[in-house]
This record gives C-alpha cells, structure tokens and sequence, in this order.
C-alpha cells in the first residue's frame, strides 16, 4: 500500500524558509504519471491545498496564497517530493501533509491540484512560523 512520510518541519522566524522533504513507496510506477502534492490544515482552519506536482512532466500548480514564495519539486530517483517555503508568514504555520493519486490516464498539474483531495495522505510534518 502507499507509504508518504514527511519530514524537516519546524519552527521559523518570519521571513525564513523550511524544504520539507516527502518519501514515497508502494504506489504504482506508471508511465501516465502520478499526482504528488502537499495540503495544509493551520489551527482552526479548513484544509487547503498548497502545491501539486503531475510527476510524468514535472509541471506545477499553486494556490495563490504561496505562489511566488513556495516552490515544488521531485526527484524520481529516490522518490522524493520536495516542498520548498520561503518568505515564509505566521499565516503559513500549519500541518502539512504529503499527498498521492495515482493515475490510470494522462494527467496535468491542474486537474492534479483538484484530484490530490482524494488520494492518499502521509502523517504531516507541523510548520511553526512566528
């Protein structure tokens, strides 16, 4: 079954930056691609999402809140999703989440963004930003 752990979150002062780093395993290796992507969840707030990644082209999407301060990436050989945050706000501090879904067809980081909701989900790693 699907494994995502997430590590390197922490505490930062206003205006600094974190890379929280995302392992994945047991997910289908298919040459459709998959959606990878991060969601977070700041106290008393609804879950958002935050940045989505379709992996058979590396194309990106943002939500408007950390476009220009954040930035995702991958590296296919050790499975990896990175999620790098700069500029960083106390409106930033939350739980974030790794999140997987796998596709049986050819995707787009947009359609990406909109399906991650329904895929899988590792533990969180919290950000503290004061």
């Amino acid at each position: 079954h699907v494994q995502l752990v997430e590590s390197g979150g922490g505490s930062v002062r206003a205006g600094g930056s974190l890379r929280v780093p995302c392992v994945a395993s047991g997910y289908a290796h298919n040459r459709n691609g998959n959606c990878m992507g991060w969601f977070r969840r700041g106290p008393g707030k609804e879950r958002e999402g935050v940045a989505a990644i379709y992996t058979a082209k590396g194309s990106t999407y943002y939500a408007d809140s950390v476009k220009g301060r954040f930035t995702i990436s991958q590296d296919n050989a050790n499975n990896t999703v990175y999620l790098q945050m700069n500029a960083l706000k106390p409106e930033d501090t939350a739980m974030y989440y790794c999140m997987l879904y796998e596709l049986s067809f050819t995707g787009a980081a947009g359609y990406c963004y909109d399906r991650l909701k329904f895929g899988d989900s590792g533990q969180g790693t919290q950000v503290t930003v004061s």
